[in-house]
């Protein structure tokens, strides 16, 4: 039972981390099928193939994807012989000052993307000055400076694939290669490249991939020449459309497609060895495409995917949803009717109710009578009584000032003896 319990767990952990892995890229992908005008997988609506012709229009993507190549290519060059020269030195410096060796090499993988960006486009910038050339100069070249900021880091994960390979090469051939006559390239192009040929492919493909998505590096030094991600970085602020799931849909495609054919050829080749150990294929170097497929799921996947692809850009060549299109617009355009009807209605409603409240509200006021002062106070607590005092105060008498003391508290008493006086 727990080991039961177990397996469930396990199977449920890989669902999750799966669609978790590739969740994301599957609703990409089937947004680029769809019709609405911005990337939606629901709801679904009508299944197109514009947004591939929309990419393949778009100047702008196809100019960064050229660009794209251009320094990936040039990265590739540069970093793989790099990290080859460093792979090289690496396993053969003293033990003492290979550790620090190691540190200095794998440094630029710990630096943020946007430092060496900026620190590539200042040093750059410098030279240029200190050797009087132009701003037009190919030091200050966008391709150029893209290439060797990319390369500063990307060295580095080349000369660990490197180095994992160079660690199982045994020093013993070249240096039979050296003792019968051969000189120092010879035995290099001879022996350690032929070796070091798949960790150089496999460096090359990383070095590529790197390139290609790299953007806190490239947003400071492509100058004239935008890269892809530049431009996709550009485009998302000002809206994206479907065009851009289409261009993701075909890098998956892509992706898949190499990882397939490069498993299928390992099988191959596994297959081809055994093959020969058995004596079976003594002279030949292939196989037939049934023993190619026969107990390799790669290969047969990759005949599927090829065969799916195809049919898929043939249906593209003659499908059209023009109908399909219209006929959500007319109901979209029913619905928002509906809708615009619904809202009169309410709004009409509202309104009655809004009337027939006030008429209540008038018709409480005149029924309800008006309240009586006669609570055996007389008007005191009224609240007109405060007015009417006011203006029966106005018409009032003067008052008398036969209070029992004459004259004596009267205001103008003051002024008429000094009156008298004076006299």
């Amino acid at each position: 039972m727990n080991n039961k319990i177990l397996r469930i767990s396990i199977w449920v952990y890989l669902g999750l981390f799966f669609a978790y892995l590739l969740g994301p890229l599957v609703i990409m992908s089937a947004t680029a099928f769809n019709s609405p005008g911005f990337p939606r997988a629901t709801p679904w609506e009508c299944l197109t193939f514009e947004w591939f012709g929309a990419l393949f229009q778009d100047e702008r993507i196809l100019n960064g994807i050229w660009n794209s190549v251009l320094v990936g290519l040039g990265t590739v060059t540069l970093s793989v012989a790099m990290g080859l020269a460093g792979a090289l030195m690496l396993t053969q410096i003293s033990a003492k000052v290979r550790s620090v060796y190691y540190t200095i090499i794998i440094a630029p993988i710990l630096i943020p993307g946007v430092v060496l960006g900026i620190s590539t486009l200042v040093f750059w910038d410098r030279i240029n000055r200190m050797l009087g050339l132009g701003a037009d100069s190919f030091l200050s070249n966008g391709l150029f400076l893209t290439i060797i900021g990319q390369s500063t880091f990307i060295a580095s994960y080349c000369m660990l694939v490197l180095v994992a390979r160079l660690q199982r090469y045994d020093m013993v051939q070249t240096e039979a290669a050296l003792d019968l006559g051969a000189s120092h390239a010879q035995a290099f192009r001879k022996i350690l490249l032929p070796f070091m040929r798949p960790a150089i492919a496999s460096a090359g493909v990383l070095a590529f991939l790197a390139s290609f998505e790299n953007y806190n590096t490239t947003t400071f030094t492509f100058g004239e020449y935008p890269t892809l991600t530049i431009e996709l970085a550009q485009k998302v602020r000002y809206g994206i459309t479907p065009a851009i799931s289409a261009l993701a849909f075909i890098i998956v495609l892509l992706t898949v497609f190499g990882a397939l054919a490069n498993e299928a050829n390992i099988k191959r080749k596994e297959r081809i060895a055994e093959a020969r150990k058995e004596g079976a294929l003594p002279d030949v170097k292939g196989i037939s495409l049934p023993g190619f497929l026969r107990g390799n799921p790669a290969a047969v996947l990759l005949v599927l995917l090829a065969i799916g692809t195809i049919t898929v850009v043939g249906t593209a060549t003659a499908y059209s949803p023009a109908q399909c299109i219209a006929d959500v617009k007319e109901t979209k355009r029913l619905e928002a009717e509906q809708r615009i009807q619904e809202l009169r209605a309410k709004r009409e409603a509202d309104r009655a109710k809004q009337k027939a409240e006030q008429g209540e509200e008038a018709e409480t006021q005149q029924s309800t009578p008006k309240p009586s002062n006669n609570s055996g106070f007389g008007n005191v607590f009224a609240p007109t009584t405060l007015s009417d005092d006011e203006e029966e105060g106005a018409e009032a008498p003067e008052p008398s000032n036969n209070s029992g003391f004459g004259n004596v508290f009267d205001p103008d008493a003051l002024q008429e003896d000094d009156q008298s006086n004076s006299e």
